[in-house]
């Protein structure tokens, strides 16, 4: 969910399986190994860690080591080092993504502030827009509400949009619906509903677009969160 002082959210999803196919991350990820280290590969180059932080917009595969690795999506970030594929997070660091992932609201907090590229504040309009849209993509903020909203001819609220967010403004509407589609699953909703709660035309709209952008089904996702939770139960 997001915190007091973002309006972006940041979607965990379990990965129960060695392998993603090839994609491209919309938003910056953080993967973190469950028992060994993950490999990200992409036209020849690879970079392995135990965490790694993969730079958005760019295909890629991952291969995974035994019971797979958990991610988490941090939309409204731009990828703050040089390297062109990954990097494998060490220290603090490390160790924020891995409480992160276990669900410390304030260790995703944390996280975002430190691999921040940028420290300027949102714009209290796009602010507006992007809560919007991640509260409830049936809404379907179009372009013309962007455009009235900031009070800018559309080319330049275009503009200020992905200046502000790093992602197109139709690009971050798809991205803020498989969220919620996520999220929606992860409750254990039917695929069926959470892609209608989501604003997806079907279940195979949104399985189309969930395996594309996250390099696995929807099945092989809800299949990841059953692990997790019996693995959960095991330990406690």
């Amino acid at each position: 969910m997001p915190s007091a002082e973002t309006p972006f959210t940041s979607t965990i999803l379990p990965i129960g399986v060695s392998r993603l196919a090839a994609h491209p991350n919309v938003v910056m990820a953080v993967l973190a190994g469950r028992a060994g280290p993950i490999t990200v590969e992409h036209a020849g180059v690879s970079v392995t860690g135990d965490v790694l932080l993969v730079r958005p917009g760019i295909v890629h595969s991952v291969r995974l080591a035994r019971r797979g690795a958990d991610v988490v999506y941090l939309n409204g970030l731009t990828f703050p080092f040089e390297a062109p594929l990954a990097v494998a997070l060490k220290g603090n660091l490390e160790q924020l993504a891995r409480r992160s992932i276990g669900g410390d609201s304030c260790a995703t907090e944390e996280l975002r502030e430190r691999l921040a590229f940028a420290t300027n504040p949102l714009p209290a309009k796009v602010v507006e827009i992007v809560r919007a849209m991640q509260a409830d993509p049936m809404r379907r903020v179009s372009q013309d509400e962007l455009v009235r909203c900031l009070g800018m001819e559309r080319t330049r609220a275009l503009r200020c949009f992905k200046a502000a967010t790093g992602l197109t403004f139709r690009r971050f509407k798809l991205w803020s619906a498989l969220q919620h589609a996520a999220v929606r699953m992860a409750e254990r909703e039917l695929v069926r509903t959470a892609a209608m709660d989501a604003g997806f035309a079907d279940t195979a709209h949104l399985s189309r677009v969930f395996s594309s952008m996250f390099g696995l089904s929807p099945s092989v996702a809800i299949a990841g969160l059953d692990e997790r939770e019996r693995e959960s139960r095991e330990v406690h």
